[in-house]
């Protein structure tokens, strides 16, 4: 308890912002317990990634766009309706996939829009309260923290559900672990009743923000750098999950497989937050993104489940190298960007729409090469190609600049300019 009033004498750690990240835990463990094993799920039922790859581009397609309404909403009434919303359409999805049973993978597209729509909804409402509720001196401590839920829920949530799948038959299994899902969905829900009220005034002016990137350099290179981010997340979000199955045709393998990664995490998430601070934050991206593109070695040429495993060690350390610190600099981008207080909702909906062209321009690319060629072909060059996506966020975000040369935060030298002559 001694740590505990320690750390809000240093910090601003209000309850809201423990709520926040509980309602975070708890979608984690929710999504992580089912949504690992609906691209497998998918993939028993139809055999190919064309169907695969569909339902993923239908997530990163619906998701901006709803995104966009969100955010329009958001302006409109309290943001927590809108996480709310987010919720529903996701239980909607599990509940769906409940319903439709083993012809699933007909309705590929459909699934993958429900899905996309409540993570259009779950997702501005939950980066908007983000950014409204911490500040640049618990950024750090509240993405960590809630890295470290995200990889404990990673750890548990897959694992159990493999358990849970292997030890029944097949369809019992799957109804049980999207209806544990749906709880943690309910839960979520009764929690965000605790949060304070939280609205926007005004209307919503998307294209305004949008346009902030010829104004605005800091801006620009972060919007650039969220679409070098999707370009690896769209084709890696599902292919790693189908290789691990098709190697060891077992659900608890990949429930294990994300146990070794999401423990990784946990313990990377938890040192890096304690030691990568502001000044390091441009050296753990380059970091983090160096070893995830180079671990992409160890899967392309051979596969075995050992070299999954040893994948997951790599990733799992990596990952949140890199993302502390770059989740923590766009959210100090934006607070620093034009009129941040009064369009905070615009920018995170901007920040969302630059990862989803990114994801969908991958999935889409990998698509068109499917009608070309074979999966087993293509696939490798592609993950070398997409892996470097991280790195190159590196190259972007290395000329952002917020602080003065004696560390205190100030506005860049564009800025300033530019609302002079606004």
């Amino acid at each position: 308890m001694q740590k505990i009033h320690a750390i809000n004498r240093h910090m601003n750690i209000n309850k809201d912002l423990i709520l926040l990240l509980l309602i975070g835990g708890l979608y984690s463990l929710g999504l992580f317990l089912s949504n690992t094993f609906v691209n497998i799920y998918l993939w028993k039922q139809s055999g190919d990634f064309v169907t695969i790859a569909v339902y993923n581009l239908a997530i990163y397609t619906f998701l901006p766009i709803t995104f966009i309404i969100a955010g329009i909403l958001a302006k409109k009434v309290d943001r927590i309706i809108v996480l709310r919303l987010g919720v529903f359409f996701l239980s909607l999805f599990f509940l769906s996939v409940l319903v439709i049973g083993e012809k699933a993978a007909y309705f590929n597209f459909m699934l993958g829009g429900l899905l996309g729509i409540g993570y259009g909804f779950y997702w501005l409402a939950f980066n908007v309260l983000t950014f409204e509720i911490t500040e640049p001196d618990t950024r750090d401590f509240f993405n960590g923290f809630l890295g470290i839920l995200q990889s404990f829920s990673g750890m548990v949530g897959p694992l159990l559900a493999g358990m849970i799948i292997s030890k029944m038959k097949a369809n019992i299994g799957y109804s049980v672990i999207f209806t544990v899902s749906f709880l943690m969905f309910i839960c979520a829900v009764i929690i965000s009743f605790f949060l304070n009220q939280r609205k926007a005034e005004g209307s919503f002016h998307f294209r305004r923000v949008f346009a902030e990137r010829f104004h605005n350099k800091n801006w620009k290179r972060i919007q650039n750098a969220h679409i070098f981010q999707g370009l690896r997340e769209g084709i890696f979000a599902f292919i790693i999950a189908i290789w691990v199955f098709l190697i060891t045709q077992s659900e608890f393998a990949l429930g294990m497989f994300n146990l070794v990664f999401s423990g990784l995490s946990l313990i990377s998430y938890f040192v890096g937050t304690r030691m990568i601070k502001p000044s390091l934050r441009k050296k753990a991206i380059l970091l983090g993104g160096l070893i995830l593109y180079f671990s992409i070695a160890i899967i392309i040429f051979n596969i075995s489940y050992i070299q999954l495993l040893i994948y997951a060690i790599c990733i799992g350390i990596a990952y949140p190298i890199l993302t502390i610190p770059y989740v923590s600099l766009t959210y100090d981008v934006i607070g620093k960007a034009w009129r941040a207080k009064e369009y905070r909702v615009e920018y995170i909906v901007v920040r969302e729409l630059f990862v989803n062209i990114g994801r969908i321009i991958s999935i889409s690319i990998f698509l068109i090469t499917l009608s070309f060629t074979s999966a087993e072909v293509i696939i490798p060059y592609l993950l070398a190609i997409f892996g470097a996506g991280h790195v190159i966020i590196y190259f972007f975000v290395k000329n952002i600049y917020l602080e003065s040369e004696t560390g205190k935060q100030v506005l860049i030298k564009e800025q300033l300019t530019d609302d002079k002559n606004r």
